[in-house]
């Protein structure tokens, strides 16, 4: 059974999110985080990558600390954070931020939970398009935790009439953007990356029988999403059905036993074996 959260803790707002791509949003976006600093709060800038790669145009940690705190927050305290630093250096670093000693943090995606940090308004996060829309829902947490109003800057180099192969990146911003209810994302994330296998193809013994996690999965037209009331009562039925005979072995229940049989083949034999 799954129990629904649909309401934010007291005190909290919605996190304001916006899709950034020019110099206009970047310029707005550290004078946000000049003004909350001024205020006595603290701001997260978040890359995808720990250091510069010779095949991917993106923002690096390392040499964007090393940017931000010499050429755009020379006056601030900045910090960095990754998760390629040993654990004592990592908690120096999260202490310091706790005890108000840092007022920017650079970091990777190592903040993405377990990071409670009541003081933090401003987030920004470099690339991304990089990030799934769970990993960008949990970062987005990270700010907007105390009772003070919070903002997220999305920064990307997509064209917004980007190629259709972009296109998912772009609806996952833009779904950021339009909501902070996590329930909605994570229905968008399984519309988006598909529902996977229910059962893998293929005998466990012969090492196919492991289900892919995501992508196109077993049902031809139901949809998680969309059909959930439907597969909520499926299941009911289902429940009640195996609890009065386990084994399908009631005269009853014979022809759906043989059409289980025959759609799932040796695929349930590991089920009907335990």
């Amino acid at each position: 059974d799954v129990g629904t959260l649909d309401e934010m803790p007291p005190g909290r707002m919605p996190v304001t999110t916006a899709v950034a791509r020019d110099e206009f949003s970047r310029a707005r976006a550290y004078r946000m985080i000049r003004t909350e600093v001024a205020r006595g709060r603290q701001a997260f800038i978040v890359c995808p990558l720990v250091e510069d790669s010779a095949s991917l145009e993106v923002k690096a940690a390392e040499s964007e600390f090393e940017r931000i705190r010499s050429e755009v927050f020379p006056e601030l305290r900045v910090g960095l954070v990754h998760g390629r630093m040993n654990a004592t250096a990592k908690e120096a670093v999260m202490t310091a931020v706790r005890r108000g000693e840092l007022d920017v943090l650079v970091a990777t995606t190592v903040i993405e939970v377990g990071v409670d940090i009541p003081n933090a308004t401003v987030m920004i996060v470099e690339d991304a398009d990089r990030f799934g829309l769970s990993q960008l829902h949990q970062l987005r947490g990270r700010v907007g935790r105390g009772t003070d109003p919070a903002t997220c800057f999305l920064f990307t180099a997509i064209d917004p009439l980007a190629e259709e192969a972009r296109a998912d990146a772009m609806t996952r911003l833009n779904a950021m953007a339009s909501t902070n209810d996590g329930l909605k994302l994570a229905e968008l994330d399984l519309e988006l990356r598909g529902g996977g296998q229910l059962f893998g193809r293929g005998s466990i013994e012969e090492g196919k029988g492991a289900p892919a996690q995501v992508g196109r999965g077993d049902l031809r037209f139901a949809n998680l999403t969309r059909d959930l009331d439907v597969l909520v009562e499926a299941r009911r039925e289902a429940f009640s059905l195996v609890d009065a005979d386990p084994r399908l072995a009631s005269s009853s229940n014979g022809a759906l036993l043989s059409e289980v049989r025959r759609r799932f083949a040796d695929r349930l034999d590991w089920l009907f074996a335990s």
